[in-house]
């Protein structure tokens, strides 16, 4: 039997197909931002129309997920899952330092 958690998260939709179309966005003026996302090495993530993810699995994530001290933990189908910032990176093909830049806990925006 699924926990509460988990049957909370199975009824949210998940958002599918966001993804940065790069003609548009230059059509738009919206060069920058994507120099910004090439340049930290994130743009290929966005323009990706192969990734997806299993809808089951993602909510049992995170309604198992816990980080402690940078450490992102879960279990999903019985198996445990550990991950910190740089696999993280690491997994998803994508530069990893500096996160802490994105990660404040009063949510500024840094300048």
């Amino acid at each position: 039997m699924p926990s509460l958690r988990l049957a909370q998260l199975l009824q949210r939709s998940v958002v599918r197909g966001k993804i940065v179309k790069v003609q548009y966005f230059e059509e738009q003026g919206l060069g920058v931002f994507l120099e910004k996302l090439r340049a930290q090495g994130w743009l290929e993530l966005f323009t990706n129309t192969q990734l997806g993810c299993s809808v089951p699995e993602l909510a049992e994530f995170y309604a198992n997920c816990s980080v402690t001290k940078g450490v992102v933990t879960s279990v999903v189908g019985g198996k445990k899952v550990r991950f910190d910032a740089p696999k993280l990176g690491e997994i998803l093909g994508v530069p990893a330092t500096r996160f802490d830049v994105y990660v404040r806990k009063d949510k500024t925006v840094l300048g």
